[in-house]
Formats: structure tokens, sequence, C-alpha cells
């Protein structure tokens, strides 16, 4: 079976954590004191990553064609 019409997209970069940073202080802050509850060594950096989280915009998902879309397509390329 061949497909003529098939087109493949290229793969979208994903776009970058803005609070990337922020999220690596406070992971490497409970791995070096073991503060998980973040009330005494790593509030500062709690607080930092929290205030980073909350002034960032909320990303809409895109909609992504379920299986049934793409084997109807299939389905109607293979009968070309």
């Amino acid at each position: 079976m061949s497909i003529k019409k098939l087109k493949v997209r290229p793969r979208k970069v994903p776009p970058p954590n803005p609070c990337a940073v922020e999220l690596g202080a406070m992971l490497g802050c409970w791995a070096s004191t073991g503060d998980f509850t973040s009330t005494s060594g790593c509030a500062d950096v709690a607080k930092v990553l929290h205030q980073c989280m909350r002034t960032q915009p909320m990303r809409s998902r895109a909609h992504q064609p379920t299986i049934n879309y793409h084997l109807a397509r299939l389905r109607t390329l293979s009968k070309s």
C-alpha cells in the first residue's frame, strides 16, 4: 500500500518554561536542606516561585485531532 498524498508536519519546538530558573532553585533548595514543606530555609525561594507562576499567563492548549480523524483521513487517502 502506498500513499501518494500523505503529508507530515515538522515537529513544533515547545515554548521555553518562563519559571524554569525559579523551579530549579526550589528543587535545589529542597535537595540541599530537606525542607519539603518550605517553612524555614526554602520559604524565600518558594515565594519567588509562586510570584513567577502568578504573573505568567495561562497557556491554552491547541486542539489535537483525535485518532478517529486521522483514521478517516487515511481511509480517504487510501481510496484515491
